[in-house]
C-alpha cells in the first residue's frame, strides 16, 4: 500500500528539499513542496523501465567525488588544448569501449556521466549494449582512455547497480 502511493521516496524526499531550497520555508512553500514531492514520482512512475536497486553508497559517494574530481582535472586540460599553439593541438578521437553492464539505470548515469566531463562526449550506444562509442577531445593512448571509462566509471556503476 505504502509502495503504491510512494513508489520513489527518495525521489519525493529530494523534490521537497530542492523545492524548499528553491522557494523558501514557509507553511504555504512546505505544502506545495510536499504535495508536488508526492504527485511527480506518482505520475511518473510508469515512465521508469526497471526499478532502480541501489546498493552500496559509500562506492556512490567515492564516485560523485571521483566524477567531480575528474570534471575539474579535464576543465584545465581542455583549457590548455583550447590555448595550445598549433604544433601542440590536442588529437581527439572516438574511442569504442566495450560494456560488461547491462543495468538501463547504470547506462543512465554512465552517460550523464560521459557528458558532464568536459572533452568526453558519449556519442552511441550499441543495441545489444555491449559498446559504447566516445569521442574524446585529447586522446593520447585510445587503450588507456578504454581502460579509465571502465575503471573510474563502469566498475564502481556496476557494483551500485547490479
Amino acid at each position: 500500500m505504502m509502495r503504491a502511493l510512494f513508489p520513489a521516496p527518495l525521489l519525493s524526499l529530494a523534490l521537497v528539499g530542492l523545492w524548499l531550497l528553491l522557494n523558501g520555508f514557509s507553511l504555504g512553500q512546505w505544502l506545495m513542496g510536499l504535495l508536488l514531492g508526492w504527485l511527480v514520482p506518482y505520475l511518473t512512475h510508469t515512465l521508469r523501465p526497471t526499478p532502480v536497486r541501489f546498493s552500496h553508497p559509500l562506492v556512490a559517494l567515492r564516485l560523485f567525488f571521483q566524477v567531480g574530481a575528474d570534471v575539474i582535472a579535464w576543465n584545465w586540460r581542455v583549457l590548455r588544448g583550447t590555448l595550445a599553439s598549433a604544433e601542440r593541438v590536442p588529437k581527439g578521437g572516438f574511442v569504442v569501449v566495450p560494456l560488461d553492464m547491462r543495468d538501463p539505470n547504470g547506462l543512465a548515469v554512465l552517460a550523464a556521466i560521459m557528458c558532464v566531463i568536459p572533452g568526453t562526449i558519449w556519442s552511441e550506444l550499441a543495441l545489444d549494449r555491449s559498446a559504447l562509442l566516445v569521442h574524446m577531445f585529447d586522446m593520447e593512448d585510445a587503450q588507456a582512455e578504454i581502460d579509465l571509462i571502465k575503471r573510474r566509471y563502469e566498475q564502481p556503476l556496476m557494483e551500485i547497480f547490479e
